[in-house]
């Protein structure tokens, strides 16, 4: 594939490359991405009344029952040859920034243990009143019972209820994270983006902001989005099956810096 060689040239030449995921990658180890959750016992329920903090006071249980069996689901699941490969090119580069949206630590399990988690972690829970973190018990939670409803622990220094470690609709990102991602996007060489619907802002915004920054945009998606007509190479397919190629290829070749 030319388009492939030609990023493996590029790859070569740079010296900061950022690589920003979404829940394309995630997806092909078999973790629904958050509509594709809504299913199921789930489907007759309005997303905002599982993703806000209004819809968590409403109705607690509901709502951690709903993120313990994502947390089930993103356990019971394995790295795919698209994490393995992040992994591997973090070797291959002077400098590589992970950035993601994800919150199933697939990325963390593959060997990336220094990224930047924009929309926060499944697996990092924490009291709604006074955010002191909750420490889970490790292993695998049992389904939730009824396959929905779970209460959540409460705190031990506030008593409050814990909640989920993600960003919800009505949430701002973590501010020092998103400086961070923003410093990455906007000093990169090459960014990819990879297996994101760049529908999510402000996530989304991070290929835009590079490319106004000078620097290649490489997009891995099996389907178009918007990012198709600024992206400098738009490789349609699974990440799983382009990223090892281009990760191979790069160990291969003499770097030319």
């Amino acid at each position: 594939m030319e388009a492939l060689s030609l990023v493996v040239s590029r790859l070569q030449q740079c010296q900061r490359v950022v690589v920003f995921t979404g829940a394309g990658v995630s997806a092909e180890s078999a973790i629904p991405t958050f509509r594709d959750a809504l299913t199921g016992l789930w489907s007759r329920f309005d997303p905002a009344r599982l993703a806000s903090p209004e819809g968590f006071l409403s109705d607690p249980d509901l709502v951690w029952g709903w993120y313990e069996w994502r947390r089930r689901k993103a356990l019971l699941a394995e790295p795919n040859p698209a994490h393995l490969a992040i992994a591997r090119l973090l070797p291959l580069v002077p400098e590589l920034t992970l950035i993601t949206q994800n919150v199933d630590n697939l990325h963390e399990r593959a060997g990336n243990q220094h990224l930047l988690r924009l929309h926060g972690s499944l697996h990092q829970p924490r009291c709604f009143n006074c955010a002191t973190p909750y420490p889970l018990p490790e292993g695998i939670p049992d389904e939730p019972e009824g396959g929905r409803r779970l209460t959540p622990p409460r705190c031990a220094r506030c008593s409050g209820p814990i909640r989920p470690g993600v960003v919800w609709f009505g949430e701002s990102l973590p501010e020092t994270i998103w400086q961070q991602a923003e410093q990455a996007t906007n000093q990169c060489d090459l960014l990819f983006s990879i297996g994101t619907s760049s529908l999510v802002w402000p996530a989304a915004q991070l290929p835009f902001q590079a490319k106004q920054h000078g620097a290649t945009v490489v997009q891995i998606n099996p389907n178009g989005t918007s990012l198709d007509p600024v992206a400098d190479f738009n490789l349609h397919g699974p990440a799983g099956f382009i990223l090892p190629q281009i990760v191979n290829a790069l160990a291969e070749e003499p770097l030319q810096r």
